[in-house]
């Protein structure tokens, strides 16, 4: 099964072709944009450490919204043809006539060009085709993968493994009425493995804009590491415990800011914590949602959202105080704000999401150099700050949380894939799983980070084209509440 790679140019003629159609049969005061999206996703997974499943699917849609007389509507089709162009413009037509007054329309973007990154490679003036972009990922076989997953498995040693190794490959075009029209194109690569001993997983993640440089072998070796030193857990009592958040857990924390603190729609709404211009967080944290890549990274986003808005990196906090969210047009108008570029299918909805965010590291050179420890189950970007805990946790990973104030966001979830008690700097006991109830900001809020990694780790979310960048986090307390077996 190969992936179908779109010629250069192509969408973006099919959302003129759109347009033309829309002047046609609803005249010059239409106000209408299009989006036309090839995305093609390849999955390998494994279980019981053998593949079972390879699957690839390629589809290419239009997306038409149309302002019209005081009234918006929209549609979409994967029906490219003349045909389906013409019946997917009819209906939204059909549509816009009996919608209901939208005095909120924040209008279209207006002409402008894309956003250049430090590694942008620009293949025209409408274009960000050359940005970052991994041919080789995009064109992956089932083999690649497959080899991926084989050197996962072997690294194991024997431990029951699971887990899955993914290429997604997206080119998309916008066009409006006002003349707006950019087009760009994305690769992305991921791998999310355990390993099981007795009970004890394992885990290991990566993502990244090219698939060779995910290293199967070495994600294996990290999980069974994990899964061995994770067994006859112990039992502790619910507390406040100092603890370092791997950065797998670290991008759970990433993703809840995104989704709840973040987001355009929440902060208009005041069911937010953000605050712009207040230090809400530690002078340590720095949070930058960067779509267009950084540091030699391929772009992990496309150059311009649904609305046509170029993208470029936004600072979401710096040195501890929040100096922005995520703005798609509507919320932005709301607010009195300008678009950021985090439009999409849901953020009407759900609101605007930031999908690749960032926690600064620390500047190198300012941890301790251990030596490396690969039979251990920490990984190496929280060696250092390990190291310096007297008494606490080592925590891998994050899972099922969930909201239970959104305004302050105190998140209830469980732990996941590995917990040890550290004391005096050394792993002394793996812990069995507990739950914790905790508010996000607060747990980064002023005095309470004592360190950051100086690695960056790159790692997948369950969803496509959403990623995070995280270090290892040391943080002064966080609120375990219970034991996961009680």
């Amino acid at each position: 099964m190969s992936i179908d790679i779109a010629r250069t140019g192509a969408e973006l003629e099919l959302a003129a072709r759109v347009l033309e159609l829309v002047r046609a049969a609803a005249g010059p005061a239409a106000e209408a944009e299009v989006m036309v999206q090839h995305n093609a996703e390849a999955l390998t997974r494994f279980a019981n450490s053998a593949i079972h499943q390879n699957v690839a699917e390629a589809t290419t849609s239009v997306r038409l919204r149309l302002h019209l007389d005081g009234r918006t509507a929209g549609g979409s089709t994967t029906l490219t043809g003349t045909d389906g162009l013409r019946a997917l413009v009819e209906r939204t037509i059909a549509a816009v006539r009996v919608s209901p007054a939208d005095p909120t329309w924040p209008g279209l973007t207006s002409a402008r060009p894309l956003h250049h990154s430090a590694g942008y490679h620009g293949s025209g003036e409408n274009s960000g085709l050359d940005f970052g972009f991994d041919e080789a990922t995009a064109r992956a076989s089932p083999a690649e993968r497959a080899a991926r997953v084989r050197d996962f498995v072997r690294a194991a040693g024997g431990l029951e493994t699971a887990g899955y190794c993914r290429t997604v490959y997206c080119s998309a075009a916008f066009a409006n009425t006002a003349g707006q029209a950019v087009e760009g194109r994305t690769a992305e690569a991921g791998m999310d493995g355990i390993a099981r001993l007795n009970g004890s997983d394992g885990v290991a993640r990566r993502a990244g804009g090219r698939l060779g440089d995910l290293d199967g072998a070495a994600l294996g070796a990290r999980a069974a590491a994990k899964a061995r030193a994770g067994e006859r857990p112990v039992e502790l009592p619910p507390g406040r415990y100092e603890v370092v958040l791997e950065p797998e857990a670290v991008a759970d924390v990433l993703g809840n800011f995104a989704y709840f603190g973040f987001n355009g729609r929440t902060f208009a709404q005041k069911q937010s914590f953000a605050e712009l211009g207040v230090e809400q967080f530690d002078p340590a944290v720095t949070i930058v949602d960067d779509p267009l890549g950084s540091r030699g990274e391929p772009a992990p986003g496309l150059p311009f959202d649904i609305e046509g808005t170029p993208r470029e990196s936004l600072v979401l906090v710096r040195d501890g105080v929040t100096e922005a969210v995520a703005h798609d047009r509507r919320s932005a108008a709301e607010v009195g704000a300008e678009s950021t570029g985090h439009a999409s299918e849901v953020s009407r909805t759900w609101g605007p999401i930031a999908t690749h965010m960032r926690l600064e590291a620390a500047p190198a050179g300012t941890e301790p150099v251990l030596p490396a420890d690969p039979s251990g189950p920490t990984a190496e970007s929280a060696r250092p700050l390990v190291a310096r805990m007297e008494r606490g946790l080592l925590i891998t990973d994050f899972w099922y949380t969930r909201v239970l104030d959104q305004k302050s966001l105190v998140m209830t979830g469980l732990t996941r894939n590995g917990v040890w008690l550290v004391e005096d700097g050394e792993v002394t006991a793996a812990v069995s799983n507990m739950r914790f109830t905790q508010s996000y900001p607060q747990a980064l809020g002023i005095g309470a980070v004592r360190g950051i990694g100086s690695e960056t780790v790159l790692l997948p979310d369950s969803y496509a084209g959403v990623r995070f960048a995280a270090p290892a986090l040391h943080l002064a307390s966080w609120n375990l509440t219970g034991n996961a077996s009680g």
